[in-house]
């Protein structure tokens, strides 16, 4: 009888790891190699991870920016920076990191097992006129002077509650407009002969942000393991624009533009960004001008994870609303298809925090703590 027992709890058991490791999903790149992390941010020996980085030069590119941009910033991490740099020249092995000075500080991720969650944005480009006319019917907005702390609300502004003279142009998509303000700021080419111009971001209205990715899958419009930007945009090209409004209406929040004449693309650092070489990242967590190791899970052109990986040196740039804790919003670059690969990331990968190794043994940051990461500000899945 006792036997039986035995073997009744034998296979219980099990069934029990069976279905534990069943419960673990792996289709968008997460994977369970490193076992349970217990800190935001743990001191490792090296990365458990294959490769070397398939982007030093970019990096090298991004540091050169921030040197020439931001003296203050790269004063605080020059010494790590030169070190990375160092080691980048000698073949970036992850195995030699202590070698030259630096420790390796891995990050939990989203579920405590070192998934990092990433998504991505970009620059769009945007067609405008200077006046009102024909198709160009969708105001561009500067941000109002005011002192009150919430302006009009995203359906007052499309009703007309802004006065005319904070309109910088009108567009010929108010899909194309929401898109830019998600971004935070784009290119804009009002076809007169001129270089196209930089809309920076200029603020936003106060009120909080709502997901429509996530409306259009709370009323059915779209399933959830289909929802990108792409589907967004699609959504937007098969029903009526006064359909369109009514959905973007549903997000409160809105964001100002401040436009210049043609200018490298910014974070909110004010150091201009290098396509894949920076990210976006909760300041709480990591602050501006971190290095960061990232494995980066490869997507084919459908947005489908390979099963493959690449790592990539990277710089923490730029801020965005929905860019909570163990999450990243990897910067694409400029263009049509920097937004085709932007709309379909929503993976995860792995990230260590590159520091030189004086302070090995103590946290990072002092600032450093467990935050709760939420989908990118367009999907939010």
């Amino acid at each position: 009888m006792k036997a039986g027992w035995v073997k009744y709890l034998v296979t219980g058991a099990l069934l029990a790891l069976l279905a534990g490791c069943s419960s673990k999903p792996t289709d968008r790149g997460q994977q369970y190699k490193d076992g349970k992390l217990i800190q935001p941010l743990a001191l490792v020996n090296q990365p458990n991870a294959k490769g070397r980085p398939v982007n030093g030069k970019d990096f090298a590119d991004q540091v050169t920016q921030i040197r020439f941009a931001s003296a203050g910033m790269y004063s605080r991490q020059s010494a790590t920076y030169s070190a990375i740099q160092s080691w980048l020249m000698a073949g970036g092995d992850t195995r030699q990191l202590r070698q030259f000075g630096l420790d390796a500080f891995q990050m939990e991720g989203t579920d405590n097992y070192g998934n990092v969650q990433f998504t991505g944005y970009y620059t769009p480009v945007v067609k405008a006129r200077y006046s009102r006319q024909g198709e160009f019917q969708y105001p561009l907005y500067r941000k109002p002077r005011s002192k009150r702390s919430k302006l009009p609300s995203r359906a007052e502004i499309y009703g007309g509650a802004l006065s005319e003279s904070y309109i910088a142009g009108y567009s010929n998509s108010l899909m194309d407009n929401f898109i830019m303000d998600v971004q935070g700021s784009g290119y804009v080419d009002f076809d007169d002969g001129r270089p196209l111009k930089f809309f920076g971001y200029g603020g936003k209205n106060g009120h909080p942000y709502r997901s429509i990715g996530k409306v259009l899958i709370d009323r059915g419009e779209v399933k959830r393991e289909d929802m990108s930007m792409q589907a967004i945009r699609q959504w937007g090209d098969q029903h009526s624009a006064a359909e369109v409004r009514e959905l973007l209406e549903q997000n409160p929040s809105f964001v100002f533009f401040k436009p210049e004449e043609f200018a490298p693309v910014r974070g909110a650092s004010a150091v201009p960004l290098i396509a894949k070489a920076s990210v976006a990242a909760d300041r709480a967590l990591i602050p501006a001008g971190t290095a960061l190791l990232a494995e980066i899970p490869l997507l084919d052109n459908n947005g489908k994870f390979t099963g493959k990986y690449e790592m990539r040196m990277m710089v923490s740039l730029d801020v965005g609303g929905a860019i909570k804790g163990q999450h990243f919003d990897i910067y694409q670059g400029i263009g049509p298809e920097a937004g085709h690969m932007a709309g379909w990331f929503n993976h995860y990968g792995r990230v260590w925090v590159l520091k030189t190794a004086p302070g090995a043994g103590t946290p990072v940051f002092s600032s450093a703590q467990n935050g709760s990461s939420q989908g990118a500000l367009l999907l939010n899945q």
